[in-house]
């Protein structure tokens, strides 16, 4: 493999939607190949982003986050995990592959919030030092779908039924972001994928390697 190659795979969509499935399978194809592969999150990866997840999560609060200190908390645990995960990986040559990225918040705290898309992007990318994903996947389902999923699947800050601080916003608010990481999939096909959702999570699957694989073959890396 050359060694100068990094790929950096991330994946998108509304809650429910099944990314960790979907990246769970990426993994166990891409380890398969012979790759060294990581798996992360955000917020999280690392024990400051892992705090500062349950601040931005937590459904209990008994304090209020703004919408710009909302943002700031999430490009705060970003910078943390480039810095302290996902660069150092990169440059040893694995795989790392991300649940949500820059394009969540110009979807959630952009689109969602009423935030400027463009000056969330800015940051972002100040955050991240310009790191940016080689390639992206929009899981793609309705708002109304992904939710009814989302409350059957146990939360680590929520009681059992209940959603996230981000999942109990209003459906308006889910259709805004959704509507957001359409934009964003309009604004640069190149690197962002959108799958849809909907269908079963083989047939998910089977679309994304599809690309994964091709990736990998013209980066030289199988």
């Amino acid at each position: 493999m050359d060694g100068k190659s990094r790929l950096f795979i991330t994946v998108e969509g509304g809650e429910g939607c099944g990314k960790t499935t979907l990246m769970d399978k990426l993994v166990e194809a891409i380890a398969a190949k012979g790759l060294s592969v990581m798996k992360t999150r955000e917020p999280g990866g690392c024990a400051l982003s892992e705090h500062v997840r349950e601040w931005v999560l937590r459904p209990d609060l008994d304090f209020t986050i703004g919408n710009r200190a909302e943002l700031f908390l999430f490009l705060a645990a970003r910078a943390q995990q480039v810095e302290e995960l996902i660069a150092p990986a990169l440059d040893e040559g694995k795989v790392v592959i991300c649940d949500r990225w820059n394009d969540s918040s110009v979807a959630y705290q952009g689109y969602g919030r009423g935030l400027d898309p463009k000056e969330v992007r800015e940051v972002c990318l100040r955050a991240t030092d310009g790191l940016e994903p080689t390639l992206t996947f929009f899981l793609d389902v309705e708002p109304n779908v992904g939710l009814v999923r989302s409350k059957g699947i146990a939360k680590e800050y929520a009681k059992e039924g209940q959603g996230d601080r981000v999942e109990e916003e209003t459906e308006a608010f889910h259709e805004r972001v959704r509507r957001g990481f359409m934009a964003i999939a309009a604004e640069e096909p190149d690197r962002l994928y959108t799958l849809d959702a909907s269908q079963n999570q083989d047939a998910v699957f089977d679309e994304a390697w599809r690309i994964v694989d091709a990736k990998l073959r013209s980066m030289k890396m199988l």
